[in-house]
């Protein structure tokens, strides 16, 4: 059995661990009671977008040995702007697939034509702007640049985002999505990136917190009456 000098020091241990890590054993708890209890199709924002897009079928495409630059082709899409095809190559060069004209980028127009194909026909439009740049924290981060960021008037502050540089829809943002990104953030302590699971800061936590549990069984092992009893009659 130790002495009362180091049950003293390890039940001051086991407290100020618990002061220092509680937080964010706190949040780690808040986080996964929010995402098991939501429903991630929701926080895609999915609701908010018509189940099978509006597309169009075109005739009299031009071949690309008719395009005014011959390209060597290593990838090719054929895209809906506007209700006008276009072919997107190599993930760089966007050109009309009737006329063969080059085309730089989309206009904020044809942006918002692009978001009705996939939003719901019920919301209503509230603005558009341009986006050059983005930071580690922004909602759109990690996807094409420049961008249109369109706003609809809604109580969860929706937002649709189309890239400039060939017109595809890209994603949806709202006010659940934004609290899932946080707390998804504060759940693998990666307050840079989100994503990633092997930040010093989560190891030394994750650490910590096993330190404090193990700390706790040890406390309860060298305070339990009946383990000093066991104690005692083993040393008879």
């Amino acid at each position: 059995m130790v002495n009362r000098h180091t049950a003293l020091k390890i039940r001051k241990t086991h407290r100020y661990l618990g002061l220092f890590i509680g937080i964010q054993f706190l949040m780690w708890t808040i986080s996964g009671l929010y995402f098991s209890w939501t429903d991630i199709d929701e926080i895609h924002g999915d609701h908010f977008k018509k189940d099978v897009p509006e597309q169009a079928t075109f005739k009299n495409l031009i071949g690309l040995s008719e395009l005014e630059n011959e390209l060597n082709v290593k990838s090719l899409e054929l895209l809906e702007i506007d209700d006008k095809p276009y072919y997107w190559i190599n993930e760089e060069h966007l050109y009309n697939a009737v006329s063969g004209a080059k085309k730089k980028e989309i206009t904020q127009q044809e942006a918002i034509r692009v978001a009705e194909r996939y939003m719901l026909s019920d919301l209503e439009f509230d603005k558009i702007q341009r986006i050059e740049s983005v930071g580690n924290h922004h909602e759109y981060r990690g996807r094409p640049l420049p961008a249109y960021e369109i706003s609809y008037k809604t109580d969860e502050n929706l937002k649709a985002y189309v890239a400039i540089e060939n017109g595809a829809f890209q994603t949806v943002r709202h006010r659940d999505w934004r609290w899932f990104d946080f707390l998804w953030m504060t759940h693998t302590m990666d307050y840079e990136g989100r994503d990633n699971f092997n930040t010093i800061v989560l190891r030394a936590f994750s650490l910590l917190g096993l330190i404090t549990v193990l700390s706790g069984f040890l406390l309860w092992y060298t305070s339990s009456p009946t383990i000093r009893k066991i104690n005692k009659k083993n040393k008879k």
